[in-house]
């Protein structure tokens, strides 16, 4: 009873005018509101004064209250100087701003799709973006000039990725395709970011055993989870209880890349130490049923459905947060996932500690995971259905890392 609960940030959002052309911004915490705020290039935070500084250009505060649509915020009245009234002319237009009522939409159109809750963030961000772009102009008052304008800029003044361009396009195509109900045309004249052949950052076995040495508890749980399944970080915060198969010895995968399940191994090293893990969150799950809380979000229309399922214990997080989350609205309380960013620090750290120069994170463990399968002579077809790749193209990229592919070629200077 007396276990601390998360409380939901409460609270307007600040801007004011700050030192050396910046503006300081007072976002109270919520990893929503830190994502979005993370959008905006040269961003800084200062852990001392618990806020954001950005730089102060023309239209970031436009951007902010654009960020920030649906929230209360509260700009210091020096950025909106009052002016006595003319009554010669007539009365000045309001400051537009992105249509509430398309972002709605589109989250609407997104969620029905079931898209990821990261993917309708990106969406909305690059919608955001191309209206700002734009003078804030309405979409539906655009078309492919605009959209061509927008993506060009992105690849030569930005100088985005070409994966980044890719995405802005995705979801403007979405925005007009299923908001607008508007086809885009073809996009003449567009210039397409250089898409870059990167191959993967691959740990050796024994880099991999002494990044682990570094880990312990439940983040060394997921790590080697991550490396011995293959799974993605956010596939393995989200596994819940049910996806855990002892007996058989596998672990499926639900609503992966893609939308995809799958099923992938349970590394035999880990059985034990996972069994003990679950008996303590089992233990945590009594406690919370015994005060009346212990019901966990259900994925798209369970809830209904199944109105009891929420509190069986199949359908616990396999790593549950360490305390509960308060809703003010409603007044539940329940268990999320841990919060994946403090196993990226986590490895971060580990990872500084082996002393390794190799950039090596979470999703590493995943690269590892193939190339070591690849490595041992398994097949590569039977490695695609275990990452849950569509195309075995994408899974052949490990096979340039092993220096396999066709280039299996022994250097001269190792036969002198």
């Amino acid at each position: 009873m007396g276990e601390r609960v998360l409380r939901a940030p409460t609270g307007p959002i600040q801007i004011k005018p700050g030192e050396k052309g910046r503006l300081i911004v007072v976002v109270p915490y919520d990893s929503e509101r830190v994502a979005k705020i993370k959008t905006i290039v040269g961003r800084r935070w200062h852990p001392k004064e618990k806020s954001w500084t950005v730089p102060h250009t023309d239209g970031t505060l436009a951007h902010l209250l654009a960020l920030f649509a649906q929230e209360p915020v509260e700009v210091e009245p020096s950025f909106r100087p009052v002016k006595a009234p003319d009554h010669r002319k007539s009365p000045p237009e309001p400051e537009l701003l992105p249509d509430p009522k398309l972002l709605d939409r589109l989250c609407e159109a997104l969620r029905s799709r079931h898209y990821s809750r990261q993917t309708e963030q990106a969406y909305c961000h690059w919608v955001k973006r191309f209206i700002l772009f734009h003078g804030v102009r309405h979409p539906a008052d655009m078309a492919e000039l605009e959209v061509n304008a927008f993506l060009t800029h992105l690849a030569i003044k930005a100088r985005v990725s070409a994966s980044t361009q890719t995405q802005a396009l995705s979801a403007l195509l979405f925005l007009y395709r299923h908001v607008l109900g508007r086809e885009i045309g073809t996009l003449d004249g567009l210039i397409r970011a250089r898409k870059p052949r990167r191959l993967p950052v691959v740990m050796t076995r024994d880099e991999v055993k002494a990044v682990l040495g570094h880990l312990s508890g439940e983040t060394w749980l997921m790590a080697n989870l991550m490396y011995g399944a293959g799974l993605r970080l956010m596939e393995c915060v989200r596994l819940r209880v049910q996806d855990i198969d002892v007996a058989m010895n596998q672990i499926t995968v639900r609503d992966g890349k893609g939308a995809k399940d799958r099923v992938t191994m349970l590394p035999e090293s880990v059985k034990h130490l996972l069994q003990q893990h679950l008996s303590r969150v089992r233990e945590i799950h009594r406690r919370d049923l015994a005060n009346g809380f212990g019901r966990v979000v259900m994925p798209d229309a369970l809830a209904r459905k199944y109105p009891n399922a929420a509190s069986e214990w199949g359908w616990q997080r396999v790593f549950p947060q360490e305390n509960r989350w308060l809703n003010p609205r409603t007044g539940a309380q329940g268990r999320h996932h841990v919060d994946e960013s403090l196993v990226q620090k986590a490895v971060k750290a580990a990872v500084r500690k082996t002393g390794l120069a190799k950039r090596a994170t979470c999703h590493t463990f995943r690269h590892s995971f193939a190339t070591h399968l690849l490595d041992a002579g398994y097949d590569i077809r039977t490695v695609q259905e275990l990452l849950g790749h569509k195309d075995v193209k994408t899974t052949m990229i490990y096979t340039h890392v092993l220096n396999l592919g066709g280039k299996g070629v022994k250097s001269p200077a190792d036969v002198l």
